[in-house]
């Protein structure tokens, strides 16, 4: 008879069968012995199962692995037993004080190329892989390869360690996310990435699919000129204070008719109307914070449900624009200093705030709050963002939080 503990390795592999946890599980209670950590994942109705247990002080392990191997065997499944060093268990515990970080990777498809690359990242920083776990549902065959498909596909790395440079191993990412067409996400999980509550949104080119500005100025003749001015405002080559200032100029005169057609016709991002639903279901705020204007984001605020919008006020007399504006401008400071505003007056702490835009004018909102996703952006400003979504819809955001499609979307 021994007189310590043994320390075992169970693993389980084979069809996926109800009762096949509850049974084997059964079998080492009835053995009193301790369950160390256990873990499960079905891949197409094929079951892995790990159980790390220990056998009582004094007890043999003999046994509990012929019940255990009996069992797999009626239930026509392989069992492996691995017994493991105190000295590693103990090392393998020591790992857990270690910081932990979320890897996210998001595409319309998810190739072996990115996974690979990506995991090599992760080695060479040390760091080690404690789980994978897919949050996207599964992909039609007649989808594979189809771009014109809206599919999604996003898997999620759970990692320990400290990484030796953060920095670098953000930027490695960004070079491999731009090589492969994919987004990586690189989060520490923490309490305040499980605990978000404030979504702030940029609205032209983020929310929708377009600057209204720029359909404005369409249909007052003055399209060349405006865009040419918006483009390099996003891009961060002039003032947005100076920039909008001479666009509104270019719009006076415009019928106010033209503004309500525009509106009833706003192209919604793709994600968008399903990213709503789910922020709301689950108690979030959500904000439009601006540089365009008023009058659409109150549509929207309609359309989507959302809690608040600031944006710049269009003066307008008589049914017509008249090139001027009312209060003050809604810049790259004003939508930080609004959003610090909602949530202060929702008791948040900025951490727990999201914020979601495409231009440079969106940076000081992004790198204020806790998460800053620069979405579909300029270049000044994805190389500038903590976080980016490039590849797939709005929608994108919910598995940053870590929502999974088989619990959202039943």
């Amino acid at each position: 008879m021994k007189n310590e503990r043994e320390i075992i390795l169970l693993n389980i592999s084979g069809e996926d069968k109800p009762g096949l946890t509850s049974s084997l599980t059964h079998i080492l209670g009835n053995y009193n012995a301790t369950i160390l950590d256990i873990g499960q994942a079905v891949i197409h109705n094929t079951l892995s199962l790990g159980i790390l247990f220990e056998t009582p002080k004094g007890k043999e392990s003999g046994p509990i692995l012929k019940d255990l191997l009996f069992k797999a065997y009626e239930l026509e499944i392989q069992a492996k037993f691995t017994p493991i060093p105190t000295d590693d268990y103990q090392n393998w515990v020591g790992l857990q004080g270690k910081d932990r970080f979320i890897i996210t990777l998001l595409g319309r498809m998810i190739s072996a190329e990115q996974i690979s690359s990506v995991t090599d990242i992760i080695t060479d920083q040390g760091l080690n892989i404690e789980s994978i776990n897919r949050l996207t549902g599964r992909i039609p065959l007649e989808e594979i390869g189809n771009l014109a498909t809206n599919t999604k596909s996003c898997i999620v790395l759970s990692v320990r360690g400290t990484p030796p440079n953060k920095e670098t191993m953000n930027l490695r990412f960004l070079e491999l996310a731009r090589n492969l067409g994919i987004d990586i996400s690189f989060q520490e999980d923490n309490l305040y990435r499980r605990n978000r509550r404030l979504v702030c949104f940029d609205m032209d080119s983020t929310l929708i699919q377009t600057e209204v500005i720029d359909e404005l100025a369409v249909r007052a003749g003055v399209g060349k000129q405006v865009k040419e001015i918006t483009e390099s405002a996003m891009r961060g080559e002039i003032d947005f204070n100076e920039s909008f200032k001479q666009r509104m100029a270019l719009l006076k005169g415009l019928p106010e008719s033209e503004l309500e057609d525009i509106a009833r016709n706003l192209p919604i991002t793709e994600g968008a109307e399903r990213l709503f639903k789910v922020l709301r279901l689950f108690g979030f705020k959500t904000a439009i914070l601006s540089g365009g204007f008023t009058y659409f984001g109150n549509y929207l605020k309609k359309k989507l449900d959302i809690d608040y919008v600031y944006a710049n006020e269009l003066e307008i007399v008589h049914g017509k624009l008249t090139g001027n504006y009312i209060g003050d401008i809604v810049n790259g400071n004003k939508k930080a200093e609004l959003m610090k505003l909602i949530a202060q007056f929702e008791n948040l702490n900025l951490k727990q705030v999201i914020a979601v835009g495409d231009g440079a004018n969106d940076l000081p909102m992004l790198n204020l709050a806790g998460l800053g996703i620069a979405y579909h952006a300029k270049p000044k400003v994805r190389q500038n963002a903590s976080q980016a979504i490039d590849t797939i819809g709005l929608d994108g955001i919910l598995y940053l939080l870590g929502f999974n499609d088989a619990f959202i979307d039943n």
